[in-house]
């Protein structure tokens, strides 16, 4: 209740108030304290005893960018088989072991990371070591259990394809708009490569990517230094380094002309637009002003593309996505055209309201109150401790540096006007965008 009620004084509060005016974060940097084993593990630590829980967040740096034709999709089976068994704790026992102790887990795979989140009552720190030591250094590689979880997957990869149009557009638009970098492909790989994993391979990626040294771990919560660096010596330290994993070298080449894709799909009942846009890193100096960018495109109903496409009964739906990559990416843009109108329509109505940002930039009110958006959501993800682990480990990996998570709110406050018509006119052009068109038949291919 609180926690609501706080957030909803926040959404008022932020709508009329100068971002510079801002309220100040629970922690601050210094509060974040750190330690890396001798095996090349970083830990860092967050204490906050303000309940008696703790978080503890593993970010491991193997994504679908480290995958290579004949693996695609092995990052993301690994977030499967990391759970059905090792030496100690056999299969299906991870779940009954940190249910038992009054836990809870969840994983993900993106393009760049694999992270396990656990979260636990301070109580159940060793338990939480001891599980996560126990599939790190002796994950069992079982050959009927690959087959089992196998199964799972491409079951998983048929069943979003066919469910969601969002992913059969994204995975045909990604495959023409990387033309060399491991972006071009999905994170969940492509089905011939599920059916052949290799007994072999499964054994020495996990190795090569599961090594303390490829591993960055955030504990925030009721816990205390000296506890976390006794059970990390304890636990952790014991697990071997492995060399560094093979560096991805691959640079997209620059776009130079428009490319565009057609879809079909019998289930869909109206045309779907995707426009993807080459754009840096997440460590570049622009990424803030893309997310104010993408947040003035989409974020509310006052947004640009709802006022142009929505609201001008053209599409049910659109919204833009910058995701968080460490290397150079896409800057997404998505709509659902409504019954009855054609993709090419919905398309030139799209690409209008874009020139327009770009030709003639955005309002001042356009600007703050993206950036108040922006800091409304940080601020509310900030004070829980599930937020401060993910957001501390999301800066360290990604921006190079957690510290730069407690400078959010100035970097922010820093984009201009100009700067936010500088990245449109600049990154979203003819030839740099990849046009996607998905629809249930070839009529509206125009």
């Amino acid at each position: 209740m609180t926690f609501f009620s706080t957030a909803r004084r926040w959404a008022c509060w932020l709508g009329l108030a100068s971002i510079t005016a801002l309220p100040a974060l629970a922690n601050t940097a210094g509060q974040v304290q750190q330690f890396t084993l001798e095996n090349g593990m970083q830990i860092l630590v967050l204490e906050d005893h303000s309940i008696p829980n703790a978080n503890m967040y593993l970010f491991w740096k193997v994504g679908s960018r480290n995958e290579a034709p004949g693996i695609t999709g092995i990052s993301h089976f690994f977030e499967h088989m990391m759970f059905n068994g090792s030496k100690k704790y056999g299969p299906k026992m991870f779940d009954q072991v940190m249910e038992a102790a009054g836990g809870a887990n969840n994983a993900y795979t993106t393009e760049n990371l694999t992270v396990y989140t656990n979260w636990f009552p301070n109580t159940a720190l060793e338990t939480i070591f001891d599980l996560e030591a126990d599939r790190i250094a002796d994950l069992d590689i079982d050959p009927d259990m690959v087959a089992s979880e196998t199964g799972v997957v491409i079951s998983e990869r048929s069943t979003g394809l066919e469910n969601s149009n969002y992913r059969t557009l994204s995975e045909a638009l990604k495959g023409v708009a990387f033309q060399a970098h491991p972006y071009s492909w999905s994170v969940i790989g492509h089905e011939s490569d599920i059916q052949s994993w290799d007994i072999k391979d499964l054994e020495q990626y996990h190795k090569t990517y599961y090594a303390p040294n490829n591993a960055v771990v955030v504990i925030a919560g009721a816990v205390t230094l000296a506890e976390v660096k006794r059970l990390a010596e304890q636990y952790f330290a014991p697990i071997p380094a492995q060399p560094a994993p093979r560096a991805v070298k691959t640079v997209e080449p620059e776009q130079t002309g428009e490319r565009r894709v057609f879809v079909t799909k019998a289930s869909a009942t109206s045309a779907n637009i995707m426009l993807g846009y080459h754009v840096p890193a997440t460590s570049d100096a622009d990424y803030y002003a893309l997310e104010l960018l993408s947040t003035i495109l989409s974020s509310g109903n006052s947004s640009r593309l709802h006022q142009a496409l929505v609201e001008q009964q053209l599409a049910t739906n659109v919204f833009t996505n910058v995701p968080l990559s460490f290397d150079p990416n896409l800057f997404y843009i998505y709509a659902v055209a409504r019954p009855g109108v054609a993709a090419s329509t919905l398309e030139q109505a799209l690409l209008q309201a874009l020139s327009a940002l770009a030709q003639n930039g955005v309002t001042a009110n356009e600007l703050e109150k993206a950036k108040n958006i922006q800091l409304m959501n940080f601020y509310r993800e900030m004070q829980t401790i599930n937020g401060k682990a993910d957001n501390i480990g999301t800066y360290q990996l990604y921006f190079g540096d957690y510290r730069k998570l407690y400078q959010t709110a100035e970097l922010f406050n820093q984009v201009s006007a100009a700067d936010i018509q500088r990245v449109a006119a600049r990154y979203l052009t003819r030839a740099n965008r990849t046009v996607g068109i998905l629809a249930a038949n070839e009529e509206t291919d125009q």
